[in-house]
């Protein structure tokens, strides 16, 4: 019975296993039916449904996996806990000024994202920030509150900043950022023309660096803002052209997911001077903005680690609040509403991708003989010598012998003295070493650096009906961690490990690096297959992924469900979006169908008159042609 106990699995020992309540943030967990429940409220409202329920209703409405599924309430979610956190932080401090989120639209520019930030930021003044022409079009088509900011950035022609102009006369609180001295002849010239005063902030360059992937958003050598130098030519600039009453903002950007709050701290006490500075030389002033960096956790961790986060979005609050009114009290200045871009934190946790295994690729090592022919080769009974020899003790020892001897075999064979079955036998030798020198040091302490990478290499790989290029670019581009694990049967114990391998033809089109609390995992603990269908889930991954995924083979956007769910956890509103179909890519990358089909329907005309096909053959070969033309892009059934 004890033994019984100790080796009984149920669902937390699943919920540990993959940490998910550390990343999940209380909007994900495990049912006690083992499968994966969404609280849309988050942790505080105990509405849950479990994904395997969205999964049936995508089947019922064939739309075919994957599919990603956006959760509005989560949206909602995140936007309250961001401006509660201030809100909260600002009246224990004791602070005079507001805070105003602004959400960056270049993170997910989908229209329901941006419809129901709009919608859910309303009662906190959420505003929008438009890094382009395109995307302040969108910005001010959604956006209807006049206390909300449209902060305008990037590279900006006088189209742009004409547009940003009219927008102020509609009520629309429109911030046009200097980024680059050139800009404000724009500026002032497009003002003038319409006898308008600009709302105008500047972008300073800070010292202050983040570290890691988006580091070089920050520092000297960064790509958008004013140094110290050309911030007093502007000023000097502004006054001289009677402008230096518009200047209310000072922004800065430190970088995306920055993971350690001292460098939040850091970048913000360099701001707040340069912030100071620009009061005192008469500029009215008002509005500091952060810009991003806001992290996510995506491994649970609360660590600095560059796929986490030390602190909680309190915590971030609590400490932006402070250092500010630090130094503006210290400078007998008024307290300057406070902005952040906050982006990612906004809409990471709403998104998830469902995607099937389609196969898996099991590694089994062939069988081996009790004993070798008379007569074989001396390496190949050297390595057999291993084998039978292999015991906890000798690991380190076994394992170089078996790699010396494996790769000595390897050149005999190119050199013509070693025969392909002998080889063979060979490769299930050392496999067979493999494997069992991976069980014993599994659970050690210490393991030799050079036997670190041995459960990867003989992990099954399960493949799964999706592109990576397409739903989870930054893991290829950026090395993003996202939390993966299957979202059914996790009341039984996964008896596998695995990686993962898209449908595209390219060797990056796999998932070989997996979140773990203390470092980062090589393999997945993944279930046997047992002839229905496995579903996984990819999670938080609603930031930059749709936006920045490319058609790696022609596999184009997933299909989508966007839904918000009731109290009782019946979908209350739903939208499904079907993906792009193969016309529709073939389209985009500049074919004609029209054109394709009538290509084909002559070479299968010639081919029936050179008798290779039949007449009914040929007319089954075009329906088929037809019909998959304006298919999914990803794998049907």
């Amino acid at each position: 019975m004890k033994q019984e106990a100790l080796t009984r699995w149920t669902v937390e020992n699943a919920a540990e296993l993959y940490g998910i309540r550390g990343w999940g943030s209380g909007y994900f967990d495990i049912s006690p039916k083992g499968e994966v429940i969404v609280r849309p409220n988050g942790r505080n409202n105990r509405t849950e449904i479990s994904l395997m329920t969205l999964v049936d209703e995508c089947r019922a409405r064939n739309l075919n996996m994957p599919v990603l599924v956006r959760f509005s309430n989560i949206l909602a979610s995140r936007i309250e806990e961001i401006n509660e956190s201030f809100r909260r932080a600002i009246q224990e401090a004791g602070y005079k000024g507001e805070y105003r989120g602004v959400y960056p639209i270049k993170v997910n520019q989908q229209r329901e994202i941006v419809e129901d930030i709009t919608e859910y930021g309303r009662p906190y003044h959420h505003g929008l920030e438009a890094g382009s022409k395109t995307e302040l079009m969108a910005a001010l088509a959604y956006m209807e509150d006049p206390e909300a900011f449209v902060i305008c950035n990037g590279y900006k022609d006088e189209e742009f900043i004409d547009l940003a102009l009219r927008a102020q006369k509609t009520g629309i609180r429109a911030m046009i950022v200097i980024e680059m001295p050139g800009e404000l002849e724009l500026i002032a010239k497009c003002a003038e023309r319409l006898k308008m005063r600009p709302h105008l902030g500047l972008r300073a360059k800070l010292s202050s660096r983040a570290g890691g992937h988006w580091d070089s958003s920050g520092g000297d050598r960064s790509k958008f803002g004013l140094d110290a130098s050309q911030i007093i030519e502007m000023a000097d600039e502004l006054r001289r052209r009677n402008l230096l009453d518009c200047l209310e903002m000072l922004h800065y950007h430190l970088g995306s997911q920055v993971s350690d709050i001292r460098k939040i701290r850091q970048a913000l006490r360099e701001a707040c001077c340069f912030y100071v500075e620009l009061a005192r030389e008469g500029a009215p002033m008002g509005v500091i903005n952060l810009g991003g960096g806001l992290a996510v956790d995506y491994d649970g961790s609360h660590t600095n680690f560059l796929c986490s986060a030390n602190y909680s979005i309190y915590e971030y609050a609590a400490d932006v609040v402070e250092v500010l009114r630090r130094a503006v009290d210290e400078a007998g200045i008024r307290h300057p509403t406070i902005v952040t871009e906050s982006g990612r934190a906004t809409v990471a946790h709403h998104s998830v991708l469902i995607f099937n295994v389609l196969h898996v690729r099991r590694f089994e090592p062939h069988s081996i003989p009790a004993r070798l022919a008379p007569q074989c080769s001396e390496t190949l009974e050297n390595l057999m010598e291993v084998w039978t020899s292999l015991s906890p003790r000798n690991v380190q020892e076994a394992y170089h012998d078996a790699v010396f001897y494996r790769d000595e075999i390897r050149e005999t064979f190119l050199q013509g003295h070693l025969s392909l079955r002998e080889r063979a036998l060979a490769e299930a030798i050392f496999w067979r070493i493999i494997c069992s020198i991976s069980g014993m040091i599994k659970g050690r302490k210490y393991i030799p650096d050079e036997m670190e990478g041995l459960e990867a290499a003989i992990a099954d790989v399960y493949y799964g009906n999706f592109s990576v290029f397409q739903s989870l670019p930054d893991f290829w581009a950026v090395d993003q961690l996202f939390p993966l694990m299957p979202i059914h049967r996790l009341h039984q114990r996964p008896t596998r490990n695995g990686v993962l391998a898209d449908i595209t033809c390219d060797s990056d089109g796999k998932i070989d690096r997996f979140i773990d609390l203390h470092d980062i995992k090589t393999v997945l603990p993944l279930h046997e297959m047992n002839g229905e269908e496995y579903y996984l889930g990819a999670f938080l991954v609603g930031a930059y992924q749709e936006t920045i995924g490319d058609m790696h083979n022609l596999f184009g956007n997933t299909n989508v469900l966007h839904v918000r769910i009731g109290e009782d956890g019946s979908i209350e509103r739903r939208r499904m979006i079907k993906g792009d179909s193969i016309d529709e890519i073939l389209r985009y990358m500049e074919y004609d169908p029209t054109e394709m089909v009538a290509r084909v329907r002559e070479r299968l005309d010639e081919a029936v008159r050179g008798n290779r096909l039949s007449r009914k053959e040929a007319q089954q070969f075009l329906s088929v042609y037809r019909s998959g033309i304006s298919g999914y892009t990803y794998f049907e059934k």
